[in-house]
């Protein structure tokens, strides 16, 4: 605390770090939402899986284009303009009655609507703190993140079980007004200006260090969605177990994230972190025994956000300020398309062989996960020392002689 304390009264961070949790929390609600409400409607979790591929889908083909506008439009119209998008979708889907195609369409557009609030915040933290404390504040935001994967979930299940499960979206509706104009009208929205990037569309990805933390974020993430699947088939949906393991596979993210965010980060600081992860994945391969699965788990999770943040800092000391929302918008569509995937292919191995099969699929990942890293190591940073803030931008300057 003797890192954290400090940095959280520097002005504006906690309110800020509170702000962009708030209004990020609803998409910790809303698959869940969506793919019970869907299922409620049509009897189908087929239907209701579709909804939420599409959904992923626009998601992620939106993140490095919505980036990039609040270079050229500035941040506070374009997260007004997609939250405005969003919160209607949502509407539409509790309360309009369609056919799937409908369903379909309307998450697609949400998805391509999600506000690109993370991409926004990570940008303007080098501009509220010393360089000093750029990595201790990006491992707190990584590890804090844990909370809407905690928290979103377990209050979805109350709220559509209890209540119904347009409640329940309606419930996100209000996390997105709430915390989205908490975000918005931040003070720091409108200090930070991200300059207009003067490279095409995509030409972030050619710095190796883009590549490389928005691989392994993908690898990464993948193996978490895989967890999740294969928890959820050890102990069948109507067990409060499934929840209690990943809620401690959560808390160990949390913990390791606190606990080694303010280390500073080498060359092969990504990697032995990855490795965090390995081991505890590989341990959960080993049984399924409840309080195995916690112990492994929380092993596992003690290297998530402490790895998320090297590659949040990696990325942030490597390209330049107008670059910076685009490169953590490619980041973001690496995380869903891993999500996606490590879902589909944990879904698979599960059905042939048990939750195994699908833990299986988690350590796999987590390996590749730290190979690439250890291999690239040479495009990643070293900032024992150096100031994890972006690249500058400048601008010619014409000099009368």
């Amino acid at each position: 605390m003797s890192t954290y304390g400090p940095l959280l009264k520097t002005p504006g961070v906690g309110r800020v770090v509170a702000a962009q949790l708030t209004a990020r929390f609803p998409f910790g609600m809303l698959s869940l939402a969506y793919l019970l409400h869907v299922e409620h409607v049509f009897h189908s979790y087929g239907a209701a899986g579709l909804v939420l591929a599409t959904t992923s889908v626009g998601q992620a083909l939106a993140g490095p284009l919505t980036s990039r506008w609040m270079g050229s439009w500035g941040m506070r119209p374009v997260l007004v303009l997609t939250s405005i998008f969003a919160l209607v979708s949502m509407g539409v889907i509790a309360f309009v009655v369609m056919p799937l195609w409908g369903y379909v369409v309307v998450g697609f557009i949400g998805g391509l609507a999600v506000p690109p609030v993370q991409p926004a915040v990570r940008t303007i933290y080098p501009k509220m703190v010393t360089s000093s404390q750029l990595t201790p504040l990006f491992s707190l935001d990584a590890s804090a993140q844990e909370l809407i994967w905690v928290a979103g979930p377990v209050i979805t299940t109350f709220v559509a079980t209890q209540v119904g499960t347009v409640q329940a979206i309606v419930l996100a509706m209000v996390f997105l007004v709430v915390g989205g104009a908490w975000f918005i009208g931040s003070p720091e929205l409108g200090r930070v200006r991200i300059p207009r990037s003067k490279r095409a569309f995509g030409v972030v990805l050619k710095r190796p260090s883009v590549v490389v933390a928005t691989l392994t974020g993908l690898l990464l993430i993948g193996a978490c969605a895989a967890v999740e699947a294969s928890v959820t088939s050890v102990f069948g949906e109507g067990s409060p177990n499934a929840g209690i393991v990943l809620a401690v596979f959560a808390v160990g993210s949390l913990i390791g994230g606190l606990t080694l965010g303010h280390r500073p980060i080498s060359r092969n600081t990504l990697w032995t972190r990855m490795s965090i992860v390995f081991v505890g994945l590989a341990l959960a391969v080993g049984g399924t025994n409840f309080w195995w699965l916690c112990l492994a788990l929380v092993i596992a999770g003690a290297g998530i956000a402490p790895a998320l943040a090297v590659m949040f800092g990696s990325v942030s000391a490597t390209v330049k300020f107008s670059d910076t929302a685009e490169a953590y918008g490619w980041m973001g569509t690496g995380q869903l398309i891993g999500a996606a995937g490590g879902s589909a292919v944990a879904g698979f191995l599960i059905d042939s062989h048990g939750a195994s099969g699908g833990m299986m699929v988690s350590a796999v990942m987590a390996a590749v996960g730290v190979v690439l890293p250890l291999v690239t190591k040479r495009w990643l940073p070293d900032l024992r020392g150096r100031d994890a803030s972006p690249i500058p931008d400048t601008e010619p300057v014409t000099i009368p002689t």
